[in-house]
């Protein structure tokens, strides 16, 4: 019988912790079958955030490294400096990078730090209850805006990958979504973009991609994808923000 689809060798066998409907599962395929395509896992080295991915020295097979909340940045930093012939990513969330970590992301672009970062953007704080994130949109109810988020107490969503395209060391910022199949082949190729871009030495790369949390967004894992598409993409417009030739 001819093989249609096999899992891509860039993930292990370890079964997800995630929840039901919530996209980081797609997102870590992208990036395994990425790395996986470009023959690069043997010497890719990822670090794993604090949040929803915190376990995600589980799951992808290649070294990992775990970093302190937000830190990440600075660590592949260390890691590709010493060992620049490695491939070396960050797979963050919203709140370890635009929010704790906001200063290491922002100086790793900086200083143009030739390295691959993967920001999930869920507008909340998964792991930890669904708290207001940097990224949660106006009006939206989470556990510590139960009427909704006002800009005049919490000021507006931060849009990261706008602000990090006027850094003059950022060569890659790219905005993708996982909300249908579309979108999801979309942000393989962009995130092996981001990929190849480090292979040719071509500078910081960031791919930010639109994901979902039904969990504490308090909606089934269908209405989730939609909430994303109407509510998520028209606050953080899909494209290439920047791109160096």
């Amino acid at each position: 019988m001819a093989v249609v689809f096999d899992k891509t060798k860039g993930l292990t066998d370890k079964a997800f912790h995630y929840c039901p409907g919530c996209t980081h599962g797609i997102a870590h395929r992208l990036v395994a079958e990425a790395m996986e395509e470009l023959g690069v896992l043997e010497k890719a080295i990822g670090v794993a955030p604090v949040g929803c991915a915190v376990f995600a020295y589980e799951y992808f097979n290649c070294d990992m490294q775990e970093a302190s909340h937000g830190r990440a940045p600075a660590v592949a930093t260390g890691i590709k400096r010493v060992l620049p012939d490695n491939i070396v990513f960050t797979y963050q969330g919203d709140g370890d990078l635009a929010s704790i970590g906001t200063a290491e992301i922002i100086h790793a672009a900086a200083r143009g730090e030739n390295i691959t970062v993967i920001f999930i953007n869920n507008t909340t704080y998964g792991m930890t209850g669904g708290q207001m994130a940097p990224t949660t949109l106006v009006g939206q109810v989470t556990t510590t805006s139960p009427n909704g988020r006002d800009p005049m107490l919490a000021g507006y969503p931060i849009k990261m990958s706008e602000m990090l395209a006027t850094i003059e060391g950022a060569a890659y910022i790219e905005r993708v979504s996982l909300h249908d199949i579309k979108h999801i082949k979309h942000a393989k190729k962009s995130i092996k973009k981001a990929f190849e871009n480090q292979i040719n030495k071509k500078g910081f790369s960031l791919i930010e991609v639109l994901s979902t949390c039904p969990t504490n967004w308090g909606v089934s894992p269908k209405d989730a994808m939609l909430w994303l598409e109407k509510n998520m993409i028209p606050n953080f417009p899909l494209g290439v923000k920047k791109e160096v030739e």
